[in-house]
C-alpha cells in the first residue's frame, strides 16, 4: 500500500457537538465532514465505533463487540426524518453538558428514544426488504450478539461470566430457551444495529462525495466481558469455566512505570491458524467494509505479545509470547482483498516487527510529542528521520495535548531541544502551531492532526489518560469551535505544504 501526500484530523464521533448528549451520525457529523473538505482535510480520523462497556470507563477500546455498532451514534435527527419518531419524540433534549459527554445520562435518554423507533417500526419490520438483507449478511455475529445483548439486559448487566451455567457455558437447550423467552428483545437489538448500519452509510456515502477518506481504529483484543469471547471460547487462552489463563497488557514504558494490565484475555493463535485465521478474516472485511483505511492498534502483538498470568496486579512480571506474524497478514492477503492498513508501531519495537512491517508495505505511525529525547538527532520520530511511508501525528488520543504536553510533561532541557530544532522560542500559547507546522512539513505521506491541537487547547483536552480509570473519553467539540475562520487556516497549510490540491 502507498500512501499519497494528504493530511486529516483525528476527532472521535463522540466528540461531535450536538444537543443529544453525546455526538452521533446526525447532521453535525456531516457538516464536520464539510468543514474537513473546506479546509483540505482528505482525511478523518476516528477510534473504535464498538458498543462501550460503562463498567469500563466508557472506552471505545473495551467493548461488548468486535463487530456491533454503538447505538449511541444513532441520530435522533435523522431517526425523525426516516419517519420512525415524530419530533416531538426527540424535542426538546434534556439539559446535557456540551462541554463533556455524560455517557449514563445520554445512554438513557438515547435508549428510550430507540425504544420508541423500534415500538413504532416493529409492525412492519418483518417486511422490510432492508432490513431482512442487513441480517442475512451480517448473520456470522448478529445472532450471537444480540442474544447477549439481551441477556446482559435480563441479568442486569453483569458480565456473561456469572449468568447461570447453562447460558454461561452456551448448553444448546438453555439457548434455545433464552431465544423463545427473549425473542422480542432479540429482535430490537437487531434493529437497532440496522439503524447503526443505515445511518453510518449515510455518513460514509457523505463522506466520499466530499473527497473525505474514513480511517478507523480496530483493536487487536476484545473484552473478556464480549459476545465474541462468549460465542467463540475456542478463540481465546481460557480455562473450562470460561476464565482468561493469561491477559493482554503492555510492559512497563513511557504511559506506565508498571506497565499496563489490560485484562484482555490474549488469543490461541495455533487454534486459530488451523481455519485459515477466518475469524479475524470476517472481522477486517468488516471493517474494510466500513472504513477506506484501518489504523491496526497494537500492531507489535501480531509479531510478540506481552502475556501476563492472570492473578497478577500489575504488567511488570509478564513476558514477550511469539505471534503469528507473516503467516497471519498472508492469510488476511488472501482473504479480504483491498484491506488498507496502518499499524499503530508505538512502544517498544523490535526488529521483527521493523521486518513485517516492511514485507507487507504496512505504513507506521510517528508520534512528534516522542521526538525531543536527548538523543534527539538519532530519534525515530524527529521528521528528518521519518520515512515518507508514514502517517505523522502530533499526538494521539492517549497524548495530551500539544499545549498540554509543552506546558506540563516537557522539562525544561526537552522544551530548549524543541526550540532549538524549531529554530525560535515557543511558548505554550505557540507551541500547537510550531508542532502542526512540523507534523505538516514533514516528509511523512499522511499527517494526522488531533482536533483539540488545531484548537490549541490545554490539558483540559485531552482525551484519555492511559492507566487512569475514570474521567476519560468525555471531552467534546463546541458547537462554535469548527469555524469558517478554522477551516481556510487549515486549508492555507495544507496548500503551503503540498498536502491539497484543493
Amino acid at each position: 500500500m502507498t500512501l499519497a501526500r494528504r493530511c486529516g484530523v483525528l476527532l472521535h464521533v463522540s466528540s461531535l457537538p450536538n444537543r443529544h448528549g453525546v455526538g452521533d451520525f446526525g447532521p453535525r457529523a456531516h457538516e464536520f465532514i464539510d468543514f474537513l473538505a473546506d479546509g483540505g482535510q482528505e482525511v478523518w480520523q476516528m477510534l473504535p465505533l464498538a458498543p462501550i462497556n460503562a463498567g469500563a470507563g466508557n472506552s471505545p477500546y473495551s467493548s461488548y463487540s468486535a463487530f456491533a455498532g454503538n447505538t449511541l451514534f444513532i441520530s435522533p435527527e435523522l431517526l425523525v426524518r426516516q419517519g420512525v419518531l415524530r419530533s416531538r419524540d426527540v424535542e426538546p433534549p434534556p439539559d446535557f453538558p456540551l462541554d463533556r459527554v455524560d455517557y449514563r445520562a445520554a445512554a438513557a435518554w438515547r435508549e428510550k428514544i430507540l425504544e420508541q423507533a423500534f415500538d413504532n417500526a416493529f409492525p412492519g419490520l418483518r417486511a422490510d426488504s432492508g432490513f431482512d438483507a442487513f441480517c442475512r449478511k451480517a448473520d456470522f455475529w448478529l445472532d450471537d450478539y444480540c442474544l447477549f445483548a439481551a441477556l446482559k439486559r435480563e441479568h442486569k448487566g453483569v458480565p456473561w461470566l456469572s449468568w447461570p451455567r447453562g447460558l454461561r457455558l452456551r448448553e444448546p437447550a438453555a439457548l434455545e430457551q433464552a431465544r423463545e423467552r427473549l425473542g422480542y428483545d432479540i429482535l430490537r437489538e437487531r434493529y437497532f444495529q440496522y439503524l447503526f448500519s443505515l445511518h453510518w452509510k449515510n455518513l460514509r456515502d457523505y463522506a466520499a462525495e466530499r473527497g473525505v477518506s474514513l480511517l478507523g481504529d480496530v483493536p487487536i483484543y476484545v473484552s473478556l466481558d464480549s459476545s465474541d469471547v462468549w460465542a467463540h471460547r475456542e478463540l481465546f487462552e481460557l480455562d473450562r469455566e470460561g476464565l482468561p489463563i493469561y491477559c493482554a497488557g503492555a510492559p512497563p514504558d513511557y504511559f506506565s512505570e508498571t506497565g499496563q494490565m489490560w485484562g484482555n484475555p490474549v488469543y490461541d493463535w495455533a487454534f486459530q491458524e488451523k481455519d485459515g485465521f477466518s475469524w479475524w478474516a470476517r472481522r477486517l472485511q468488516h471493517e474494510s467494509e466500513r472504513f477506506d483505511m484501518i489504523r491496526l492498534d497494537h500492531f507489535r502483538g501480531f509479531c510478540g505479545f506481552w502475556q501476563v498470568p492472570a492473578c497478577e496486579p500489575t504488567a511488570e512480571n509478564g513476558l514477550w509470547i511469539p505471534g503469528p506474524g507473516a503467516r497471519f497478514f498472508n492469510a488476511m492477503k488472501e482473504r479480504v482483498p483491498g484491506l488498507c492498513i496502518l499499524a499503530e508501531d508505538l512502544g517498544v519495537i523490535t526488529e521483527d516487527v521493523v521486518a513485517l512491517m516492511s514485507e507487507f508495505g504496512f505504513p507506521g505511525m510517528k508520534i512528534l510529542q516522542f521526538a525531543f529525547s536527548p538523543d534527539i538527532g538519532k530519534n525515530a520520530y524527529i521528521p528528518h528521520n521519518m520515512p515518507v511511508q508514514s502517517a505523522v501525528y502530533t499526538g494521539t488520543h492517549d497524548n495530551n495535548t500539544t499545549r498540554g504536553w509543552f506546558s506540563d510533561e516537557l522539562d525544561e532541557e526537552g522544551r530548549r531541544r524543541f526550540c532549538d530544532y524549531a529554530g525560535r522560542q515557543v511558548s505554550a500559547d505557540s507551541a500547537a502551531d510550531v508542532m502542526i507546522r512540523m507534523a505538516l512539513g514533514s516528509v511523512a505521506a499522511l499527517c494526522i492532526i488531533p482536533m483539540q491541537d488545531y484548537l490549541n487547547l490545554g490539558a483540559d483536552g485531552r482525551m484519555n489518560m492511559p492507566g487512569v480509570a475514570g474521567g476519560n473519553w468525555g471531552w467534546r467539540l463546541q458547537p462554535d469551535m469548527a469555524t469558517r475562520g478554522l477551516s481556510e487556516r487549515m486549508l492555507f497549510m495544507a496548500r503551503i505544504y503540498g498536502r491539497t490540491e484543493g
